[in-house]
C-alpha cells in the first residue's frame, strides 16, 4: 500500500503493530511522551507531506489523556500537509454521554417572592390547576406566576385591568408532585463537544466499532465508519461454544435487544431478555424482569460494554436464579474498571469473552475467566478498503474465516 502512514497513540499500541502486520506496512515512527507538569509532547518523526494518516488510539484507562494526545497528533499531521487524516478509535470515548439532557436528582427550593398583603377580596375565580384571588383596593404589583407553573390560568379581569393585583397559588394535584417546587439539575453531555473537538484538530475520518450510542455519528460533519463485532462473534460462538444452537442469545438491557436479536437470527438461536424496571418511590433501586425461557439452557450474553461488570454480573445471578445450566458473556469493550474484575471471578458467569478494542493483557493476568476475541482483522481490512475507496459496508455481512 502506497502514500499511507499509521501512526499509534500510547493507549493501544499492540492493537497498531497487528493492524500493520496484517497490511504489510510499518508502524509509523512518532515520539510520545509529557513534560514533567504531565503535558502532552508528541513528535512526528517521519515526513507526511501528501499521505493519508491513520492514527490509532483507543478509550482506556487515562481517557482524557489519550483523547489529547489524539487530538494534538491530529493536529500535528495536519500542520505537517497529510493528505487525509482518519482517527482509528476502536472504543469511542465519552459515547455513553452524548445527548443533552436533564435529570431531576435533587431539588433546590427556588426564590420566594414577597407579595403585597391584599386588604379586601373583592371576587375570587378559580382555574382547573390553580386557585387565582384578585383584589380590586390593591396597586399594581408584578405577577408572581413561575415559569415551572405551565397549567396556570388567570381569569380575564386579570389582563383586562392592569392595576389589579393577581395572587396565585399553586393546587397539589391529586399525585402529590411539585409543578413549581423546584429546579432540575442539569447533567452535562458532551457528545457534540467531543465531535467538534476531532473536527477542530483536523479530522477528516472517524473509523471506530460499536458505539454506544449510535447517534453519536449525527454530531460529526464528516464520515463516521461504525464497525459491528457482530461477524466476529458469530465466528467465536461456531468455533468455541459446543452445542451452541441449544442455547439462548441473551440480552442484558433492554438498550442491546437489537445487536443480541441479530445474532440470535443469524445463528438460529433463541433469544431471551432481562428488563430493569426502576422505580423512584422510596429508596431508588430497579428490579430484574427476565422474558423468555432459560431453563436447563446455556446462556450466552451479549452487551457491547461492560465497565463496572455490574450490568452482566446480575445478569448472570438472574439466569441462573431461573433454571440455566451455564453462562458466558461475549462483550465487544471490555473496560472493566474498578471492581470489576472481581466482581466477574466471584460471579456464575463461567466466561467472559471481550474484544481486544482496549488491552485485555492485564485483565487477563487478574481474573482467570476473561478470554480475548480478536478484531484486528476488521480493523486492517477496513483501512485497506477506505484507503483503495473500496466499500466498507461489506464487511458488515460477512464472517472472517
Amino acid at each position: 500500500m502506497r502514500n499511507i502512514s499509521i501512526f499509534s497513540g500510547k493507549s493501544h499500541p499492540l492493537l497498531t503493530e497487528k493492524i500493520c502486520k496484517q497490511l504489510a506496512i510499518p508502524v509509523g515512527k512518532s515520539t510520545l511522551s509529557k513534560f514533567s507538569n504531565q503535558e502532552t509532547n508528541i513528535f512526528i518523526n517521519e515526513t507526511v507531506r501528501d499521505v493519508d494518516v491513520y492514527i490509532v488510539q483507543s478509550s482506556c484507562d487515562n481517557v482524557n489523556d489519550h483523547f489529547i494526545e489524539l487530538l494534538i497528533m491530529i493536529s500535528a499531521c495536519r500542520t505537517a500537509s497529510a493528505r487525509k487524516i482518519t482517527a482509528v478509535i476502536p472504543c469511542f470515548p465519552y459515547a455513553r454521554q452524548s445527548e443533552n439532557a436533564f435529570v431531576q436528582d435533587e431539588e433546590v427550593e427556588p426564590p420566594k417572592k414577597t407579595l403585597p398583603k391584599p386588604s379586601k377580596l373583592s371576587s375570587v375565580s378559580f382555574a382547573s390547576d390553580s386557585k387565582t384571588a384578585i383584589d380590586t383596593d390593591v396597586p399594581q404589583a408584578p405577577s408572581p406566576i413561575s415559569a415551572h407553573s405551565k397549567r396556570t390560568r388567570i381569569s380575564s379581569i386579570s389582563t383586562s385591568q392592569p392595576e389589579i393585583a393577581v395572587t396565585t397559588l399553586t393546587v397539589t394535584k391529586p399525585d402529590n408532585k411539585k409543578e413549581n417546587g423546584g429546579y432540575k439539575t442539569w447533567s452535562a453531555k458532551p457528545g457534540t463537544l467531543i465531535a467538534n473537538m476531532l473536527m477542530a484538530a483536523g479530522c477528516d475520518h472517524v473509523i471506530t466499532m460499536d458505539l454506544h450510542d449510535p447517534q453519536f455519528q449525527g454530531y460529526f460533519d464528516i464520515p463516521v465508519d461504525n464497525l459491528f463485532s457482530h461477524p466476529l462473534i458469530i465466528k467465536y460462538i461456531k468455533d468455541k461454544i459446543p452445542n451452541y444452537q441449544d442455547g439462548v442469545i441473551v440480552s442484558p438491557d433492554a438498550g442491546g435487544a437489537k445487536r443480541a436479536t441479530l445474532i440470535a437470527d443469524k445463528l438460529n438461536m433463541d433469544f431471551a431478555l432481562i428488563h430493569k424496571e426502576k422505580y423512584h418511590h422510596g429508596p431508588r433501586g430497579s428490579t430484574m424482569m427476565l422474558v423468555g425461557d432459560v431453563e436447563n439452557k446455556d446462556c450466552i450474553i451479549i452487551d457491547d460494554m461492560s465497565d463496572t461488570a455490574d450490568t452482566v454480573c446480575s445478569a448472570a445471578n438472574k439466569l441462573v436464579e431461573k433454571g440455566a445450566t451455564s453462562v458466558v458473556a461475549i462483550i465487544t469493550h471490555g473496560i472493566l474498571s474498578g471492581e470489576a474484575l472481581d466482581r466477574i471471578e466471584k460471579s456464575p458467569l463461567k466466561e467472559v469473552i471481550v474484544s481486544n478494542t482496549v488491552p485485555q493483557e492485564e485483565h487477563m493476568k487478574k481474573c482467570s475467566k476473561i478470554r480475548v476475541m480478536d478484531v484486528t482483522i476488521i480493523f486492517a481490512e477496513a483501512i485497506r478498503r477506505i484507503h483503495n475507496g473500496e466499500s466498507v459496508s461489506f464487511l458488515q455481512d460477512i464472517v472472517p474465516y
